[in-house]
């Protein structure tokens, strides 16, 4: 693969790489500390403790990465070593009723973790975020912190996305190691871990916006102990839309410092539901992304009511939602108003950080770009993004299709891929029962899914704009779609689910979600679910100077920047047709190229934007 690095790649400083609060739902004012930079690092061949380490690594860059500084595979055999030392100055956890917590967004993909040589955590999955206490593992002064990761990639059943170890054409460089931020987090005896919210109830009656009149939202407060009553107060304010200013803002405390006068305050208890009436609200949509924040102080049992605890968080109030429109097509609706959903396909790879974004700058770019070009939706492919991410999605009106990351045996694909995919054209499916065809054999790996899934839902569900849940894709580890869809239907009510994107459907969830890249676009709509073309386009063209791959893999090849721009033109207006005969949305793929892939819009390294740029005619 040729090095490509991308703007802000080349400038990374090193001594301050991802600063910025990793969680932005969820913001503790007190006293944290970003541990990303330089750590010791080394690969071994056994699980026993080195001695020795290789050399410096930039965290959260993983090894394979050009930005980590070392470029090298991490092996299914082998053993990936960090090691760093934190210091901790007046730490007295007796006389300071504090607690000390650990955060890692995401390891890839097993990992232990060891604080002054104890096990404190350790941890199955690569793409969701865990913590550990390690209050009673360190002390004043200086502190070892030890990790070791194991990944299997695609060898075993574990959730892999894209990731390959033989890397090529639909499949990218699989990574591993730590590759979101890792923080510490200073917390009293007793903190908020969890805000969930949720919209209860509207008044029926529209408004001419197309929100509602009364909207109940009920906050629940998860304190760090299951079912553990603490009086809780919440100050929420009236709503705001986030405005760049013609900056970046990338800091949300910036933004917490200026937010409008409290619009009222209520009380509860942690662990419980918190019934909040709004009047005459403000909903978020992608042209005015309204935010409600709300800070909420914990008061504990303490004499006097003394604060533990203060956070800040934010909601919208917004509603998803499918119903028949006037000629008895179902349509998607926003607000109460038919919203056609044109979206992007976004894998969130990168050229220098591979799933590891260069900076808060970078994912900003991509997202405003998205809606420069006219996109309403993003589907972010088979991998969960960190949390500030979703933030930025949030506070600039971008609706997310959330895919759940794919796992199981090694796929078939001349079945999965290239037989169904021919079978799709003329509608034919199979029950998802067949456990060998779709590697979906072992048990473990299936009970792995379903808790990933829980999980995934939990962290991001909270977020306005994530509106769908995509569960399979392709058919890839698929099992009990049904029973999987009633699931994430009870966990997260106020979202739509693409049960089998592209093909393999099982006739539930919300769509009637087809892939089509070889065939002339058709629409079929049915009674009761919406038709979306989950996927479609793919065409290829590269860029001299600006692809990482001599291969070419895509969809369509063009030679020149005229035919393609003109390829692309066209199929928008035949999509543009479709949505007259019943199609409710679009994935067009993709955002960018990535290695083998050249069939984005913009090229691997953000530079050049195909359908804009004058780029001569390369052949």
């Amino acid at each position: 693969m040729k090095q490509l690095y991308t703007r802000w790649g080349e400038r990374l400083d090193s001594e301050h790489i991802l600063q910025e609060y990793p969680r932005p739902i969820l913001i503790r004012n007190t006293d944290y500390t970003i541990l990303n930079g330089e750590w010791e690092y080394t690969f071994t061949e056994n699980s026993e403790r080195p001695v020795e380490y290789d050399g410096k690594i930039l965290v959260p860059f993983s090894p394979e990465c050009i930005l980590s500084g070392v470029a090298r595979q991490l092996k299914p055999e082998e053993y990936l070593w960090y090691r760093k030392e934190i210091l901790f100055e007046r730490w007295n956890v007796k006389t300071e009723r504090r607690h000390m917590l650990l955060h890692f967004g995401a390891v890839d993909q097993m990992c232990k973790v060891f604080v002054n040589d104890t096990l404190v955590t350790e941890h199955i999955g690569g793409y969701l975020p865990f913590s550990a206490d390690i209050t009673d593992y360190i002390c004043e002064g200086k502190n070892e912190l030890v990790v070791m990761v194991q990944d299997d990639s695609d060898t075993s059943y574990h959730a892999r996305g894209k990731q390959k170890l033989e890397s090529g054409g639909m499949f990218y460089t699989a990574q591993s190691g730590i590759w979101q931020s890792v923080w510490l987090e200073e917390v009293s005896d007793k903190w908020v871990k969890h805000i969930d919210t949720r919209i209860k109830k509207y008044v029926e009656k529209e408004r001419s916006e197309g929100c509602l009149e009364t909207v109940k939202i009920e906050i629940y407060v998860e304190s760090n102990k299951i079912n553990e009553k603490i009086p809780v107060e919440i100050e929420i304010r009236f709503p705001e839309i986030y405005s760049d200013s013609g900056s970046n803002l990338t800091e949300t405390e910036s933004f917490l410092q200026r937010l409008p006068e409290v619009m009222m305050t209520v009380q509860g208890k942690t662990n419980s539901w918190i019934e909040v009436e709004i009047p005459n609200p403000k909903c978020w949509n992608c042209e005015k992304p309204y935010l409600y924040y709300m800070h909420v102080t914990m008061q504990g049992y303490r004499p006097g009511n003394v604060c533990v605890d203060e956070v800040e968080s934010y909601f919208a109030i917004r509603r998803f939602e499918i119903k028949n429109d006037r000629h008895n097509i179902p349509r998607m609706y926003l607000n109460g108003k038919e919203h056609f959903q044109k979206g992007v396909l976004d894998q969130g790879y990168w050229p220098d950080g591979l799933y590891t974004g260069p900076s808060d700058e970078a994912l900003i770019f991509d997202i405003r770009e998205m809606k420069r070009m006219g996109f309403n939706m993003v589907r972010k492919h088979i991998k969960i993004e960190p949390e500030r991410w979703y933030y930025h999605c949030d506070r600039l009106g971008m609706i997310v299709w959330q895919d759940m990351v794919n796992g199981g045996e090694r796929y078939h694909h001349w079945f999965v891929t290239y037989l169904a995919n021919v079978m799709s054209w003329p509608g034919l499916t199979m029950k998802d029962n067949h456990s060998r065809l779709l590697s979906r054999q072992n048990q473990d790996g299936r009970n792995e899914f379903v808790r990933e899934v829980k999980e995934t839902i939990k962290l991001l569900k909270n977020h306005p704009s994530i509106c769908t849940w995509v569960i399979f894709n392709e058919g890839w580890g698929q099992f009990e779609t049904k029973k999987i869809t009633d699931m994430v239907r009870n966990l997260d009510p106020g979202s739509m689910i693409d049960s089998a994107s592209g093909w393999f459907d099982q006739g539930t969830g919300d769509f009637q979600s087809v892939h089509n890249y070889f065939f002339p676009l058709k629409v079929k709509p049915e009674k009761i679910r919406a038709a979306v073309l989950s996927e479609y386009g793919g065409f290829t063209f590269g860029v001299e100077g600006h692809v990482a791959s001599e291969k070419k893999y895509g969809y369509g090849s063009y030679k020149t920047v005229s035919k393609y721009k003109k390829a692309y033109e066209q199929l928008e207006d035949k999509v543009i047709h479709l949505k007259e005969e019943g199609l409710c949305g679009c994935v067009y793929t993709q955002w960018s190229d990535i290695e083998d892939e050249i069939n984005g819009i913009y090229t691997y390294d953000r530079k050049i934007n195909k359908l804009e740029k004058d780029v001569s005619d390369v052949r």
